[in-house]
């Protein structure tokens, strides 16, 4: 089994906002295969399914972003996943808006759901797609600008990225995240590689 868990606020009230683009990304998935998220003993909401005799599992935290580690520390120690199939879907201030790109290893690059998870697992070894959401703010308004919505403009630019991160979801729950890379290498070098950028760092950079 192959899980997928995304780092956000609950609640109506953050489910459009910058730091939500990760749980947005597992909806669009979820939606696609029409599965429903259910509520789990544990801090996290879950839904599970099967691609090609694959199964695998979602998860949405009902913590918030800072206690991430919680909800994602409760899931490992229940199914005794190991990390590398253990894939951390998140928003990224250093990538440009709309921007993939994987992360299989490394530091939390100042985002603190990252290093809440680092903390509970006592691991940084664990596989992330990084989706971008720009620095477009004044300094000092950082907090303003993850927890507000994405503008009308910004959200046609994810409608592209979503599909790709669908896509790239579907590669990894079947062969892991070598196969996302492989898939994801071949489809970068077949197209102009516009809104959309992979690699398999595995350092703390923050780019």
């Amino acid at each position: 089994m192959r899980a997928v868990f995304a780092i956000g606020n609950p609640g109506s009230r953050y489910a459009d906002t910058r730091h939500n683009v990760g749980v947005m990304l597992l909806d669009y998935f979820a939606q696609r295969f029409d599965l429903t998220f259910k509520a789990s003993k544990k801090s996290y909401y879950f839904a599970e399914g099967e691609l090609d005799g694959s199964p695998f599992i979602l998860i949405r935290p009902s913590t918030y972003v800072n206690l991430s580690g919680v909800a994602a520390s409760d899931f490992i120690r229940e199914h005794k996943l190991p990390l590398e199939d253990f894939l951390v879907l998140y928003d990224d201030l250093n990538l440009s808006l709309a921007q993939l790109k994987v992360k299989l290893s490394g530091g939390d690059g100042g985002h603190n759901g990252i290093n809440s998870i680092i903390y509970h697992l006592a691991s940084d070894k664990f596989p992330r797609l990084r989706i971008g959401i720009g620095r477009n703010f004044p300094q000092g308004g950082m907090a303003d600008y993850v927890l507000n919505s994405f503008s009308e403009e910004e959200f046609k630019a994810l409608e592209g990225t979503f599909k790709q991160g669908k896509s790239m979801l579907e590669e990894y729950i079947k062969g892991g995240v070598k196969k996302m890379l492989d898939f994801y290498s071949r489809v970068s070098r077949e197209s102009s590689g516009q809104g959309s950028d992979l690699t398999g760092e595995n350092e703390s950079s923050s780019a």
